[in-house]
């Protein structure tokens, strides 16, 4: 526990936002790869890709292509709200490192 309970709050504060936005950049963009599933295959995305009617090929490809939309959704949000924290206190979030390696 850290003496500095500005610190604590801060960080408390900082993953609180990082976690929103993570979750609602993942919901969004699911919801926008199901629009564009449809609109590109005519089918819905599978509800349930280890059910026996979906094919190998539709299953692994929703698996690929989902996983990484929402992996990036994800991340983008997450930089969007450091890189806001950033401007707005002048100080990196709570648990970056200086440096990108």
């Amino acid at each position: 526990m850290s003496d500095d309970t500005g610190n604590d709050n801060g960080k408390v504060g900082y993953k609180l936002l990082a976690t929103a936005a993570s979750l609602f950049g993942a919901y969004a963009a699911r919801k926008a790869l199901q629009i564009a599933w449809k609109s590109a295959t005519g089918k819905q995305p599978p509800a349930n890709p280890e059910h026996p009617e979906v094919t190998w090929a539709e299953a692994v490809g929703w698996a690929v292509v989902s996983g990484a939309v929402v992996g990036v959704a994800r991340m983008a949000a997450q930089r969007k709200i450091a890189s806001s924290w950033h401007k707005s206190t002048g100080q990196l979030p709570p648990g970056l490192d200086s440096t990108a390696a």
